[in-house]
């Protein structure tokens, strides 16, 4: 099995590195956004002098390739408030969806003694202001992602639990009348093998004229360890449940140096992407190894293709 030849990375890859944030080791997993003709990353920032608390910086960018990134973590949630005195540190893997003027943020955060990490909801209209809104997941439930428009009078989002340390990971779908009340739990897609048998995990989902597309990450774990790999799924417009389309093969797998050597070696991870319809383009942002920033981009009619195919 190779990689579907529709994505193309960047000339100049890797985008940003740990060299453009003082002190880091680690500038990784980005979830883009639109936002007054700019390009805004919301990008997950390990520093050395404190290796086991990741946070959110917002990079800029009026051409999607040259960022200029924030000097403060974009969400503080404030450790002396409950109940985020129990979720404050590691902010890390964001994903973000507009929906209406504001934008949402579902990001999962470390939980100190209570079973792993949860995830948080909030909200910006700028960028520059962060609103809590409150915990939307029970623990160990990692990547959840908002659909950007209500079904059937109902919000949705993607989950995707776990049952701790080396259990499998699937991707499930829940539903909401107002943001914060989840239920109605449903099993979308379960790991599958060759390039997605340990794991898989879900990023906001693209409303296109064929369904809604979903880009996932997989991840394999051969004996030299995980190699976590990109793909795509096609849902029903109506019905979000339904899987009407897939890609059999991957879309992106770590084969640049860049994305086979760094802190966690074999890595291309994503954490959303932006569909310009005017150029049929997709401009995927995603992690390399952990350790920088880069982007691949192609025909999104093309991926649907794949999908439609189960190429």
């Amino acid at each position: 099995m190779k990689t579907i030849e529709i994505l193309s990375r960047h000339p100049e890859n890797p985008l940003i590195t740990p060299d453009d944030i003082p002190g880091a080791m680690q500038v990784f997993n980005p979830s883009p956004a639109l936002f007054n003709d700019e390009i805004i990353l919301l990008v997950s920032v390990v520093l050395f002098d404190c290796p086991y608390g990741g946070e959110t910086r917002v990079a800029r960018s009026s051409d999607g390739i040259h960022f200029r990134i924030d000097d403060q973590p974009f969400i503080n949630l404030d450790k002396n408030v409950y109940p985020y005195s129990i979720a404050h540190q590691h902010v890390i893997d964001n994903r973000v969806t507009r929906i209406g003027d504001d934008y949402f943020i579902l990001t999962p955060v470390a939980t100190r003694n209570f079973d792993g990490p949860c995830t948080i909801l909030g909200k910006t209209c700028d960028f520059n202001n962060y609103e809590v809104i409150d915990i939307v997941t029970l623990p160990r439930n990692r990547g959840a992602s908002l659909f950007p428009e209500k079904i059937n009078n109902q919000y949705f989002k993607l989950d995707r639990p776990g049952g701790g340390k080396g259990a499998y990971g699937a991707i499930w779908l829940s539903s909401s009348p107002d943001l914060v009340h989840w239920g109605r739990y449903r099993p979308l897609l379960a790991p599958f093998a060759p390039w997605g048998g340990t794991k898989i995990g879900p990023t906001p989902p693209i409303k296109t004229k064929d369904g809604w597309l979903v880009i996932i990450h997989g991840v394999h774990t051969p004996c030299d360890g995980p190699h976590y790999r990109i793909g795509a799924l096609l849902l029903d417009l109506n019905d979000p449940c339904k899987i009407i389309g897939q890609t059999r093969s991957y879309l992106l797998a770590p084969e640049a140096e860049y994305e086979k050597n760094g802190v966690v070696d074999n890595v291309v991870f994503p954490c959303g992407a932006i569909w310009r319809p005017e150029k049929d383009e997709l401009m995927l942002y995603y992690g390399g190894a952990d350790t920088c920033i880069c982007l691949a981009s192609g025909s999104v009619e093309e991926i649907l293709q794949a999908c439609r195919n189960y190429r």
